[in-house]
């Protein structure tokens, strides 16, 4: 199990998800901000089950402190094909460092199982946060109606060795 304390305002640890944080997971999933109105059909019926916890590397960021236990945010790494399949940071904690911490840890588990680059077909109100943190642009995924329909950026993490 890998945990991390950031050096963000506030102590948040990232841990391994497990099964039982299945739910609340899924709550964060559909209560995101950045999924509501022409958005919100595409997680209305999302569900981050404990079969998917357990089939990818799934990684939790919790606070610490008063909060402590309380799921920040979290992301999917999927290995093959490399992909970082989900990143969600609580509404309520964006601006803290959080998704950035989270990306850090996403590229050092990438690189501990021998990945080069990840992929990541982002939500459009996320692509300055992946340009931040740096990933590249490398194209459009295009819509997939009815469950996206609307095209997407495409992003790459490129992992160089350490």
């Amino acid at each position: 199990m890998s945990s991390r304390t950031s050096a963000v305002s506030r102590p948040v640890t990232i841990r391994r998800a497990v099964a039982r944080d299945a739910k609340r997971l899924t709550r964060l999933v559909r209560g995101s901000g950045a999924y509501q109105g022409k958005y919100a059909a595409a997680v209305a019926g999302y569900r981050v089950g404990p079969d998917y916890i357990e089939a990818h590397r799934t990684f939790v960021a919790v606070g610490a402190d008063e909060h402590e236990g309380r799921v920040l945010g979290f992301y999917s790494l999927v290995l093959a094909p490399p992909e970082l399949d989900l990143l969600f940071v609580a509404d309520e904690a964006q601006g803290r460092g959080i998704g950035r911490l989270l990306v850090e840890h996403m590229r050092s588990e990438a690189r501990a199982a021998g990945l080069d680059r990840v992929k990541v077909v982002s939500h459009r109100p996320a692509e300055d946060f992946y340009h931040r943190v740096g990933a590249v642009r490398t194209g459009t995924a295009l819509a997939n109606p009815p469950a996206v329909p609307w095209d997407r950026p495409e992003f790459e993490f490129r992992l160089p060795p350490v």
